[in-house]
């Protein structure tokens, strides 16, 4: 079933009913969703009201809530942990015990497919991706000589022109990405707490503030996926801006389709066989991770 994505962006109170979300504006029902069909709520307006049952209702039904800034821009989530997973506890202390060497061999096959999915952007784009092509055989074990840093310094020339800085500070270009970043995140995250695994340990991030590392580690691959629908927004002269038009836009990408293990699959659902394969490959040193693959991209290249 295809879990739905609600962005509220303006004033509201949102409480339950019956196993109902409902959302509330000037003391009249506008919405009325059943919680099981979520998969997400962004919250955007800083007068958004929410009860304590409707936070408790989505860490059961394992739907994220996610705040946002005065940007627009996701800032933080909230996620279940103690009931994602009924065996969350043994997981837990199975993945604080995987082996460095595991870690390691695991973060080249994302570095790799993240170098991968950069290349087909910029093929698909029409742009010379062979400097990108010739890194993905080059990356070893760890990456310990970051071939990702030295991917993404060809990449965002090759793709936006010399001119480009990627300053996730910055706006226009850069919020965009950092919505569609954001929001591939909350639902990586999502997928990672849905197996049992706690998102704070990662392969390669261990920023001790940081609580969702895994999730940055495992989003990495599809980065690749939101830049090329924001090069699609700068082509058709869309505002460079965050706005309820571009939002939709970026928000698509996590029902569009992808082909996982020969299943075509919506990226929502597909992320919790993609994390899962992430506990296999932690078990067993001969498992490789199975990266989902946006059907729409696989066509164009055909």
């Amino acid at each position: 079933m295809i879990k739905r994505i609600i962005d509220i962006s303006e004033q509201a109170y949102i409480h339950m009913k019956h196993r109902q979300l409902l959302i509330e504006r000037d003391q009249k029902v506008i919405a009325e969703i059943p919680i099981e069909d979520l998969g997400a709520v962004i919250l955007q307006h800083r007068a958004i009201v929410l009860t304590q049952a409707v936070i408790i209702a989505c860490q059961e039904n394992n739907v994220i809530l996610v705040f946002c800034d005065k940007q627009h821009l996701p800032y933080s989530v909230i996620l279940p942990i103690s009931d994602a997973n009924s065996l969350h506890t043994k997981i837990l202390n199975e993945q604080t015990q995987v082996k460095k060497a595991t870690r390691k061999r695991i973060w080249k096959q994302v570095v790799q497919q993240k170098i991968r999915e950069q290349a087909l952007t910029l093929k698909l784009l029409n742009k010379n991706s062979k400097p990108i092509d010739r890194l993905v055989k080059q990356v070893k074990t760890g990456d310990k000589e970051n071939h990702e840093a030295q991917a993404a310094q060809k990449y965002w020339k090759l793709l936006m022109g010399n001119d480009f800085r990627r300053d996730p500070k910055s706006g226009e270009i850069n919020a965009l990405l950092n919505y569609g970043y954001a929001i591939v995140r909350a639902i990586i995250a999502r997928a990672i707490v849905g197996s049992g695994l706690h998102p704070a340990l990662g392969l390669h991030h261990h920023n001790q503030y940081n609580g969702l590392c895994l999730a940055d580690d495992l989003m990495e691959p599809f980065r690749p996926w939101v830049d090329y629908s924001v090069y699609q927004l700068i082509k058709a002269k869309e505002p460079l801006e965050v706005n309820p038009d571009t939002k939709k836009i970026l928000l698509g990408l996590l029902s569009e389709s992808v082909i996982w293990k020969e299943q075509t699959l919506p990226f929502m659902v597909a992320s919790h066989y993609f994390t899962a394969t992430l506990k296999r490959a932690y078990q067993n040193t001969k498992e490789r991770m199975v990266f989902p693959h946006l059907v729409s991209r696989e066509q164009k290249l055909l």
